[in-house]
C-alpha cells in the first residue's frame, strides 16, 4: 500500500509541467462573458494557478487576469472548477510566465 501511494505521488509530480508554489496574491479576473471580479491565488506555477474568486467560472471559459503585486496581465482559460468548493478554479496561462512575482524561482521555471 505504501509503495503504491509513493509511486502515485512520483507519477503525479512527473506529470506536472512546473513546480507548484503556495502563494497568495490578489488579482482581478475578467471573463469572456464580460463579468469582472476579485480573487486571489492559492498555489501558482509557471503554467497557471489554483485561484479562489468571487465569480463562478466554468471549465473552458476564457479569462484575463491582472496580478496587482506585479501589474502583469495574462490571458488564460479555466481548466478546473471545484465541486466541493465551486469558487476554487484551476487556470492555465496561454503563455507560461512568472506573472505572480515569485522571486526565488524553482529549478524548472525556465521561461526561455
Amino acid at each position: 500500500m505504501y509503495l503504491l501511494a509513493m509511486t502515485t505521488n512520483v507519477i503525479e509530480h512527473e506529470l506536472r509541467r512546473s513546480t507548484r508554489v503556495p502563494l497568495r496574491v490578489v488579482l482581478t479576473v475578467d471573463s469572456s462573458a464580460g463579468i469582472k471580479g476579485e480573487g486571489e491565488t492559492i498555489v501558482v506555477n509557471l503554467h497557471g494557478a489554483l485561484i479562489s474568486t468571487e465569480l463562478r467560472l466554468i471549465v473552458g471559459m476564457r479569462i484575463s487576469i491582472l496580478v496587482y503585486l506585479t501589474g502583469k496581465h495574462a490571458q488564460a482559460r479555466v481548466v478546473y472548477a471545484g465541486t466541493q468548493t465551486p469558487l476554487h478554479c484551476g487556470i492555465e496561462l496561454d503563455e507560461p510566465r512568472n506573472i505572480w512575482g515569485v522571486s526565488l524561482l524553482p529549478y524548472d521555471w525556465d521561461e526561455s
